[in-house]
């Protein structure tokens, strides 16, 4: 049915005939469940995997490190096969080797995980075209699911994706009231797409970089297609340079981006031999991704050079505001001071970075002298570790930041009173059965949440530490009573024990009650549950995107337009941001999606 602005429509619901027919209307995640999960004893020396490949590491791999970290499977476009692929394992070994991320696709399931992933999503996809269908059922929505208000648009085009969105300031969602939305295409196009919500009229800026540049990692932008994609053939679609990740408001409505400027080689200022305060402690060669900003006001954007790589990034607090924190740098902690970039425009003399050193002596400082990450703990000197963070978050409690690692922990960061030469951290390990750190973000009392690829939240209260925080027993598996795990609603894969099958990308905490169910609220992206997840009150609370069936997010943030203005006021905005737009409910033709997501205060309210 057609439609248009300012038009009514009277639908009217109807039962399906059977249950294969109302299966189609399932969120992903009820057919994502059915995939098969080689059992323990295929692990190690008896298996036909890498030996060191543990089986948390695998479904970490099947889920947010890896194949849902750029598509959501289980829609109907990816528990079907091409017809010209084949079916079971081949068809598996040939879909996977399509489009310009076949190489890296391939690299990761034959190379990582030794081909073993081919036979079992063969057998899934032949299951289903045999007519399996999901062992559960999911639920009506209930409570406040029923009061969702949900706004979709459409932007950019039909054969490049969004990576994210930003809408505000995160530190006061006042900014950029009604505003502009700004999205990041990562490595699809260096043509930035901006959305109006009022006039709902979208433009695109453009991603500069410096003369020279190439294209973005040679696996993705402009790569040659490993085998033709069955929508796209041998064309390529990505031709990114600027590689723009994440976006990031300041407080005078300026974006910031995770974004490349230049090709990898850094400055001397950066390496060995310079007399750069963060350069003499920890020389730098190399930096993949750097900054970058807009300026709506002027529509200028402006190149920030930075030695170290970034990925996501959030302003600081209070005394600290003016500091832009990154993750991204591998194995260092990397920041700019963004007023005095403002004023100078001098990126050397305006950044800094930490190599992450443990304070494993215990004397409260950081001593010249600390051991390399392999070295064996000495109880006499401190030690560096490599937790390169994914996330980053500042924390409203005391100066110090946060970050996730994918290497099964979060991290605290201390900058001190001179850094980098003050700059200490901690880090405390995810306890098992719980695995796979991805996105993360911190509540007003300094409690960190994190999506998890074993299919739940989990949340670490450092307040909660009894032993100490410092000193040689202090590396990681210190404060286990620090933890707290929610699991994820929906399905989970058979044989493994209860678990769900939701494989969430990012968390972000609604600090200021921006969406209505009330502040320091966690939410994640549901990923394979078609919609955003919150926890409210040990209550997972699931926003499904009815319409169209696909949507898939990974970043949010929350908006408050008028505070007088009730539920109309307020509201979450993200992207869908699976990297092929075309394989959700429209098929190809479809492009990425501007969703806003509002909560009234009962199902009728107008």
């Amino acid at each position: 049915m057609r439609t248009g602005p300012g038009k009514t429509l009277n639908l009217t619901a109807v039962l399906a005939p059977d249950d294969a027919t109302a299966a189609q209307y399932y969120p992903a995640i009820h057919w994502y469940s059915m995939l098969g999960i080689p059992g323990e004893d295929e692990f190690g020396s008896n298996g036909d995997m890498p030996e060191d490949l543990t089986q948390a590491d695998y479904i970490g791999i099947m889920s947010n490190r890896g194949c849902v970290v750029c598509h959501q499977l289980g829609q109907l476009a990816t528990r079907t096969i091409p017809e010209q692929f084949g079916t079971g394992t081949e068809g598996w070994i040939r879909r996977t080797q399509s489009g310009q991320a076949g190489g890296a696709m391939t690299a990761q399931l034959a190379g990582t995980i030794g081909n073993v992933p081919y036979e079992y999503f063969g057998a899934w996809t032949d299951r289903i075209a045999a007519g399996e269908l999901p062992h559960t059922k999911p639920v009506r929505p209930m409570g406040e699911e029923r009061n969702i208000v949900v706004t979709v648009r459409d932007w950019l085009n039909d054969k490049q994706y969004l990576h994210d969105l930003i809408s505000t300031d995160k530190r006061n969602p006042t900014v950029n009231a009604y505003g502009p939305v700004y999205g990041s295409p990562e490595y699809s196009t260096d043509d930035f797409p901006v959305l109006d919500p009022l006039t709902n009229k979208a433009w695109t800026i453009k991603g500069e970089t410096m003369p020279g540049t190439t294209y973005a990692r040679a696996s993705h932008a402009l790569a040659e297609p490993a085998m033709p994609s069955a929508y796209w053939g041998d064309e390529t679609i990505w031709n990114s340079r600027s590689n723009n990740h994440n976006p990031m408001f300041d407080d005078q409505g300026r974006v910031w981006y995770a974004a490349r400027v230049r090709n990898e080689a850094n400055p001397d200022y950066c390496k060995a031999g310079s007399d750069h305060p963060s350069a003499i402690l920890t020389p730098l060669n190399r930096s993949g991704r750097q900054l970058s900003f807009y300026d709506p006001k002027t529509e200028d954007y402006v190149l920030v050079d930075t030695c170290f790589g970034t990925h996501h990034l959030q302003f600081g607090l209070r005394e600290n505001s003016h500091m832009l924190y990154t993750s991204g740098g591998g194995s260092v902690f990397g920041w700019i001071d963004a007023k005095k970039f403002l004023e100078t425009r001098d990126a050397e003399s305006s950044m800094g970075w930490s190599a992450m050193v443990l304070d494993t002596n215990g004397n409260g400082k950081r001593d010249e002298g600390y051991l390399a990450p392999n070295d064996a703990v000495d109880p006499t000197k401190d030690k560096r570790v490599f937790a390169g963070l994914y996330a980053v978050m500042p924390s409203p409690l005391d100066g110090s930041v946060w970050g996730t690692a994918m290497s099964n922990k979060v991290v605290r960061i201390a900058p001190g009173a001179n850094p980098p030469e003050t700059t200490l951290t901690e880090v405390y390990n995810i306890p098992a059965p719980y695995f796979g750190p991805r996105g993360g973000d911190i509540d007003s009392e300094g409690v960190v949440w994190v999506s998890l690829g074993s299919g739940h939240l989990g949340s670490f209260d450092r307040r909660k530490c009894k032993g100490p925080l410092n000193g040689p027993e202090a590396t990681g598996d210190h404060c286990p009573e620090g933890w707290n795990f929610y699991q994820y609603p929906g399905p989970g894969f058979k044989g493994i024990g209860p678990n769900s099958a939701e494989a969430s990308y990012y968390s972000w905490v609604d600090q200021h009650n921006t969406f209505g169910l009330g502040k320091d609220v966690p939410m994640s992206t549901g990923n394979l549950n078609d919609g955003l997840i919150a926890l409210k009150d040990d209550k997972m609370i699931t926003m499904r995107v009815p319409y169209p069936m696909g949507f898939y997010a990974k970043g949010l943030d929350g908006r408050i337009d008028d505070a007088q203005a009730g539920w109309k006021g307020r509201g979450l905005w993200t992207t869908s941001g699976d990297r092929t737009p075309w394989m959700m409910e429209g098929g190809k033709g479809s492009k990425p999606l501007v969703v806003h997501f509002q909560l009234r205060p009962d199902p009728l309210a107008k």
